[in-house]
């Protein structure tokens, strides 16, 4: 038996099933129907820039041309001051290391009772010998003119004269006697033989002196000097009278001039020695390494700001504007540095374009967008 419903079913099947499909068929023709899309746009397709970058262009600059060295620096002339008499205690010290002197100055003293002793001897030995010279003197006088009155032989005046000889001869003994007395006395202060520093120290009261033993260094005049090491091939290019430029331990520049350049190298380094006054040598100090310059004339150098300069994996590039709005990227060789501003050697020529600033976030073949003109 058929059901009362089966109609109906169906029949809303069919409604449902029409009414989808004209569904569709409005959409497909409202679709088909409308505007056709617009093309895509080269430009708006085109890589976006990865920087705003600003450029430079190399400049011409008459730059000196120096020449890199490095060496310790020494006292020009460090004098060795010891005792001039052995075994007698010291019994002051009057300077310190550091301590600025003046040419005879007292270092140290000598304990000297012992040698103040043997000059008084000497002293009293050579009064008795005037004594007795003079007296001989008197004798040979008498002597000489009693001959010639007949009452004295030739061979007594011979005795008297000799016997004044023999009297100047002792006193004249007896003054050497004292005078070396004197002289060891004197020695019994230590004395700066020149204007210096005093470098170095080793006598202490109480100690004997010894011979050879050093009690003090001296610095002569305080004067230091560079000793830079130059290859046998740069030597030719320094002049005696030239100037040098030193870096101080605390960055302040130093000024030397060049006092001579050594007459023969190194047989094992192949090394030579230019040897640098140091007139005002600020805070550098003797046994002091020091590295500098010597500067032998002006020389033109193409030269770029240091950030425009990328250095990677040791060598160093530019990016040069290679047209399009893209920059290339260009290895260059380095010379010299002055200031904020580093020599091009090659690679690059005096009307290139390059990124001044932010080399760093580029890559070679990179979009940049230019924000101003050629800056300086």
């Amino acid at each position: 038996m058929k059901s009362i419903f089966s109609g109906r079913l169906a029949g809303r099947k069919v409604r449902l099933a029409l009414a989808l499909a004209t569904l569709a068929l409005l959409g497909a023709i409202f679709l088909g129907g409308g505007p056709a899309p617009a093309p895509l746009d080269p430009a708006a397709t085109a890589a976006r820039p990865a920087l705003s970058v600003s450029l430079t262009r190399p400049q011409l600059a008459d730059w000196p041309q120096v020449l890199a060295a490095d060496g310790n620096v020494v006292a020009w002339q460090e004098a060795v001051i010891g005792a001039e008499i052995d075994n007698f205690r010291i019994s002051e010290v009057s300077v310190q290391v550091g301590q600025s002197v003046r040419k005879g100055q007292v270092l140290a003293r000598i304990a000297s009772d012992t040698v103040a002793s043997e000059l008084a001897e000497a002293t009293a030995a050579v009064a008795e010998l005037e004594a007795m010279a003079a007296e001989a003197k008197g004798n040979a006088a008498r002597a000489a003119e009693l001959q010639a009155r007949g009452f004295y032989s030739g061979q007594l005046n011979l005795q008297y004269q000799t016997a004044e000889r023999t009297a100047l001869a002792r006193l004249t003994a007896a003054r050497a006697r004292q005078q070396a007395a004197a002289l060891r006395l004197a020695r019994t202060s230590v004395l700066a033989p020149d204007d210096g520093v005093i470098s170095a120290r080793s006598a202490t009261v109480g100690s004997l002196t010894q011979p050879g033993q050093e009690l003090f260094r001296l610095i002569r005049g305080g004067r230091l000097e560079w000793r830079a090491e130059l290859a046998a091939a740069e030597l030719a290019q320094v002049r005696a009278g030239g100037e040098a430029l030193l870096s101080g331990p605390d960055g302040a520049p130093v000024h030397g001039v060049v006092r001579m350049v050594a007459p023969s190298v190194d047989a094992k380094t192949r090394n030579g020695l230019v040897y640098v006054d140091l007139p005002q040598p600020g805070a550098l100090r003797a046994g002091m390494f020091a590295t500098g310059e010597f500067r032998l004339g002006q020389r033109p150098a193409l030269t770029l700001p240091q950030s425009a300069v990328l250095l990677r994996e040791g060598f160093a590039y530019v990016f040069r504007l290679a047209g399009e709005g893209r920059v290339a990227q260009v290895k260059v060789g380095l010379g010299r540095r002055v200031g904020e501003r580093v020599e091009i050697v090659d690679g690059l020529d005096a009307q290139a374009e390059v990124v001044a600033t932010g080399a760093g976030f580029l890559a070679d073949g990179d979009a940049v967008k230019v924000v101003d003109g050629i800056s300086k």
